[in-house]
């Protein structure tokens, strides 16, 4: 279970937790060595990449081999099945400490005192830095002042609803006083470094020649196939049907795909091979590049135009009801952009709006929750496509609940970057059992019967 807790105000998740559950092993026949001191019983990779294409994320930290002894092989001769267990590297969800410490804001915590913040006036902002004091005069444009204004009227929603989760979370255990547990995290860990290759893959099939229908036809991975190449996955659905995972190699890097999933390698501009899979989604989770400041100068990955992200075609995608979600960063411009623009256009309404709120593992936020630089939280805009007709819904004898507004998932984050909390345990009381479902722009692959993943 990903859901430590629930409350009124939300959920406490274990990212951790809900990774591990997933269980990925890898079956492989082995024949046996002659003597039993010379039997492989593991095998490690250094740097395998599960950041995503799997929900890992990360690189292996620990694999079991369980060899058992089958029958005969095709030659008449036995044969052992080893099995190979990988699990999170847990130290990728060790937050011990907020990334900056309120200290580090103390002009937050002084621009506070200042009355009339949303007035548009000059403000004499006192800084101490090391023991220096220097002032400066700041204006605030609209946007910033729009972002202020936001953020008074959700703060005590997210101040006072995670506390009671954190409460409960320190109550359990699940989260500790830092003290508790500074001998094991007195010492730094060295961690690989990230070097997913995903985005150049992504970049790399937009610029492939455009293929035929027969060539966008969906390839199913089966087992100890060794004969499928890069290109065998671009631009087309790659399926994983079989109850183990399997593990598939693109530019050198190793990736696990786990049981029952499927995915696209591609841009979000080639889309077709998605459309042929002749396939309607209840749900679609959605996480766009949003262009921001951050972005341009660290040049990490490329960002959509509010134009692009409106292309996508989600009408062509969504089954009858369908809920969408779309993570939104803390822009006002964009939030303002899915609410009065981006579901009007796809005939989605709007029904409630989550924040994801970001904690240590002793229950502070990452950032000071008065920051005017970065905020502790991230935002979810929910809606549920409409019916252009007065038809009945689909398995409208299926109970789902609806949804509440102004909900709360407090989490651990993971370091890699960009990872978002699991969605499946919270949503599952608000769709249909057994619904397919699809997450574009994707970062997590996790296993069910009927998910498909978009990486662009």
């Amino acid at each position: 279970m990903s859901v430590v807790h629930q409350l009124s105000a939300g959920w406490l998740l274990d990212h951790l937790s809900f990774i591990n559950k997933i269980n990925y092993q890898l079956h492989q026949h082995h024949e046996p060595c002659c003597s039993k001191n010379e039997f492989t019983t593991s095998v490690h990779f250094e740097s395998l990449q599960m950041d995503s294409v799997s929900s890992s994320g990360a690189c292996a930290a620990f694999i079991a081999s369980d060899p058992t002894t089958k029958p005969e092989n095709d030659d008449g001769g036995n044969y052992e099945m080893l099995t190979q267990k990988f699990v999170f590297r847990p130290e990728l969800f060790d937050v011990t400490k907020p990334y900056i410490t309120p200290a580090v804001h103390k002009e937050c915590q002084q621009s506070n005192e200042k009355d009339d913040l949303m007035n548009g006036v000059k403000k004499e902002i006192s800084i101490s830095i090391i023991g220096k004091k220097r002032k400066r005069c700041v204006v605030f444009n609209q946007g910033e002042l729009d972002a202020m204004e936001y953020h008074t009227k959700i703060r005590e929603l997210i101040l006072d609803g995670s506390l009671q989760l954190i409460q409960e979370g320190l109550k359990s255990g699940f989260l500790y006083p830092l003290f508790e547990k500074q001998d094991k995290c007195s010492k730094p860990i060295t961690l690989p470094l990230d070097t997913c290759n995903l985005p150049e893959l992504c970049e790399m099939a937009k610029h492939l020649p455009s293929l035929n229908e027969m060539e966008h036809q969906t390839l199913q991975l089966v087992e100890e196939d060794t004969s499928v190449t890069e290109q065998d996955l671009f631009l087309r659905v790659v399926e994983n049907n079989s109850s183990f995972t399997k593990v598939i190699t693109l530019m050198g890097q190793k990736y696990l795909l786990p049981p029952k999933s499927s995915f696209l390698l591609s841009d979000i501009s080639c889309m077709q091979p998605l459309l042929n899979y002749r396939k309607t989604f209840d749900v679609i989770v959605i996480d766009p590049p949003w262009q921001n400041k951050s972005v341009k100068r660290s040049n990490r990955y490329s960002y959509l135009s509010p134009l692009q992200i409106k292309q996508i075609p989600i009408p062509k995608l969504a089954a009858p009801n369908c809920l969408l979600v779309t993570w939104v960063t803390n822009r006002q411009k964009h939030l303002r952009f899915i609410k009065e623009e981006l579901y009007p256009s796809w005939s989605v309404e709007v029904v409630a709006e989550w924040h994801w709120v970001k904690i240590t593992n002793s229950g502070e936020f990452v950032f000071p929750l008065d920051s005017p630089h970065k905020k502790p939280y991230e935002g979810l805009i929910l809606g549920r496509v409409q019916e252009k007709t007065a038809l009945p819904l689909r398995n409208a004898d299926v109970n789902v609940l609806p949804i509440p507004d102004h909900k709360l998932i407090v989490s651990v984050p993971c370091t890699l970057h960009s990872h978002k909390p699991p969605l499946a345990e919270v949503l599952k009381d608000y769709i249909k059992p057994d619904g397919e479902y699809l997450e574009l722009f994707a970062r997590n692959l996790q296993p069910a019967s009927g998910r498909c993943w978009l990486f662009s």
